[in-house]
């Protein structure tokens, strides 16, 4: 009987021991891999603005159509945009078709030529056309089409700036973060693609709402539909992937250039309602021959400010230089002191700010580029603008990468799982998924090597 008992003793050991050397046992911090440590600091302590965790770590409150965009500033983001001059041959189907629809329909004039470039003239139409009749009515020589806006409610400062963004853009945004107000921007599609940081600020940063100020800034009424198709259509597709799908409402043309036909292809194929102005304060020419000087500008600004406050005021400004921002911010404190409303044009007809979405912060409605978008729930007063676009056309666009849903859903969830880091099927990846199966087994092998060297112990003991 000892002899038994001393060969129970010896197997016991033996199995203890074996499940000692067992890797399932191993304490949970022990590691079969080398664990030195990198100390150098890496040269840049964040992801590039194009990394995916970017998506997981924007602002709460920001709102999109649920599609996922290139980073703003990245090269998927600046891909596919004309690099200069807008290539009429290249033009997305969608918009082509929206134009030839609209054309066919009446909607847009085929009466009115296209205008003579004259240097230091304004655009001068053929046949001796009158640019201030009705078949023409250009706003370069102060036709007011029943559809444009020109003036503010009254008691109203309609404040927007045009150009940017600019190297100097950064300290107007600073500005009226630090006052608390914001405007609009009527933005030019090559100048956000060579500031994509000042308009992030602007529009993410600051809130601001965002217009459009064409692609290359020229006289629209001398360009051919095709021409001014490009012009609006790929501003507003920039505009559109940059701001989470939000589809501009209002443009300004540059040098306020606009007439019957140009303003019928901004609004029938954009949905796009015309922003002119009752004032100008020249600051654009500040510095140039025979322009403004900045004490003028000054000086207007004074006027109109302390002046009558019926028709509200719509102010061309600018945010081109040190001089044109300066103007302004030294004009700021009269505007409250002499009882003005300061408001964002964008907003002064009481809906919504662009054509899909209430403002910078709201909820946005999926939409596309040259297709008809219904106006959201709290649509703009009877009578003002609508800025819906009245034709529709099928998708496919052509347009750069980001007008779809890049495989999400209409919510914006991942279209295969949760977006948390887990496989479809739900189990968990990488290293630890693949250990967690064996460390249950090794709890189970040990629970019952225990139980068994315990009846053992009973058993030599006995």
């Amino acid at each position: 009987m000892p002899a038994v008992r001393s060969f129970f003793l010896l197997a016991a050991t033996a199995l203890l021991s074996s499940a000692a050397a067992s890797p399932s046992a191993l304490p949970h911090d022990t590691h079969d891999h080398d664990h030195s440590v990198r100390r150098a600091l890496p040269n840049t302590w964040y992801h590039p603005e194009d990394h995916p965790v970017h998506a997981l770590f924007r602002r709460a409150d920001e709102k999109t159509d649920g599609a996922t965009y290139a980073a703003i500033g990245s090269p998927e983001w600046s891909a596919g945009y004309p690099p200069d001059k807008v290539d009429t041959a290249a033009l997305p189907k969608a918009w082509t078709d929206a134009l030839n629809a609209a054309l066919e329909s009446g909607k847009i004039p085929k009466d009115v030529p296209v205008a003579k470039l004259i240097p230091n003239q304004n655009p001068v139409y053929p046949d001796g056309l009158d640019p201030l009749g009705e078949v023409v009515c250009s706003a370069t020589y102060k036709c007011r089409n029943k559809g444009d806006l020109w003036d503010a409610p009254e008691g109203v400062f309609a404040s927007s700036f045009d150009d940017g963004p600019t190297e100097v853009s950064p300290e107007l945004y600073d500005f009226l973060k630090q006052n608390n107000v914001i405007t609009t921007h009527f933005m030019i599609g090559k100048a956000i693609l060579a500031s994509p940081a000042g308009f992030k600020q602007a529009f993410e940063d600051l809130q601001s709402d965002i217009a459009v100020h064409t692609w290359t800034h020229p006289y629209m009424t001398t360009l051919t539909n095709e021409e001014v198709l490009g012009e609006l259509g790929w501003t507003m597709q920039l505009i559109h992937n940059s701001t989470g799908g939000r589809i501009p409402k209002y443009w300004r043309p540059p040098y306020g250039d606009s007439d019957n036909r140009v303003r019928a292809i901004a609004k029938e194929v954009f949905g796009l309602t015309t922003v002119i102005w009752n004032q100008d304060t020249e600051d654009w020419s500040i510095g140039s021959p025979g322009g403004a000087t900045r004490p003028e500008v000054d000086a207007n600004l004074q006027k109109w400010i302390t002046g009558p406050k019926s028709p509200g005021l719509v102010i061309l400004e600018h945010e081109l230089n040190n001089n044109t921002v300066g103007a302004f911010i030294q004009a700021f404190p009269l505007i409250q002191q002499n009882g003005w409303k300061f408001e964002s044009l964008a907003r002064i007809d009481g809906g919504s700010v662009y054509q899909n979405a209430e403002d910078s912060l709201a909820d946005v409605t999926p939409a596309s580029v040259g297709i008809a978008v219904e106006e959201p729930a709290s649509s703009s007063p009877a009578g003002s603008p609508s800025g819906s676009a009245s034709s529709s056309t099928p998708s496919g666009s052509g347009a750069p990468a980001g007008n779809n849903s890049g495989g999400k859903t209409s919510n914006g969830s991942s279209a295969n799982g949760s977006g948390s880091s887990s496989a479809p099927t739900g189990k968990p990846t990488g290293a630890g998924a693949a250990q967690e199966p064996n460390g249950a087994a090794s709890v189970l092998a040990s629970g019952l090597l225990t139980a068994f060297s315990a009846l053992l112990a009973a058993f030599v003991l006995s």
